[in-house]
């Protein structure tokens, strides 16, 4: 039995220096999501994690109601390992967004996806219009290496503001809008198989930031 276990202790070592050299090697970059309201009124956040996957922290409540005119500002961290989801912005919602709200709780909603950690560091990101829109949506990747192919995409003009028809509803509804959202915002996807017209490919960003209402455009649902 002595000389078996001199025999393996080599072996144990061999693999101890190769599972040094593994995680040495393991990217350890950690990304955030960060939400920034530019809407001249307050927004209740709603991120939402793709089925199976965890939660995104916010044990102080920071994303639970972002003020309106670049107040209301919340970063959280991504979970480890791969993760997607999607992040809705509700309008007029009472108390703390538990109860209904006037737009965002179901379409039309302008609909921010984004996925991190994904092979080699991927991150991919997207807004999307085949919900319908109830507000303007931008993403941006922040903290990511030069030459990295990590544009923002999304939709800064308010749709809303003159939309046939269902504007009262707070928004504006997909059916027969696809057409109309792609020419006014071309960077968004508007039907289930679309791409952004601006391609991507975003290795290791620190940060996704999702801006609502971004340049200075603000939707008129209250």
């Amino acid at each position: 039995m002595a000389k078996s276990s001199k025999q393996t202790q080599p072996m144990a070592l061999a693999f101890a220096v190769l599972a040094t050299f593994a995680a040495a090697a393991t990217p350890t970059t950690t990304t955030n999501l960060t939400l920034h309201n530019l809407c001249t009124h307050p927004v209740w956040p709603l991120v939402t994690a793709n089925a199976g996957l965890p939660a995104i922290a916010d044990a102080a409540g920071a994303a639970t109601r972002l003020d309106g005119n670049g107040d209301g500002l919340a970063t959280l961290a991504f979970p480890p390992g791969a993760w997607s989801g999607r992040v809705v912005a509700r309008t007029g919602c009472r108390g703390n967004g538990s109860s209904r709200c006037n737009t965002g709780d179901a379409p039309p909603v302008t609909v921010a996806q984004v996925s991190v950690h994904g092979a080699g560091g991927l991150a991919e990101y997207s807004v999307s219009l085949v919900d319908g829109f109830n507000l303007p949506v931008v993403v941006t990747p922040h903290g990511f290496e030069q030459g990295r192919l990590c544009p923002s995409l999304g939709c800064a003009v308010d749709l809303a503001a003159d939309c046939p028809g269902d504007g009262g509803r707070g928004g504006c509804m997909a059916a027969g809008q696809a057409e109309a959202f792609k020419a006014r915002c071309p960077d968004t996807r508007t039907t289930p198989t679309d791409v952004e017209a601006t391609p991507q490919r975003c290795i290791h960003p620190a940060e996704l930031k999702v801006v609502f209402c971004p340049l200075d455009n603000t939707s008129s649902t209250h």
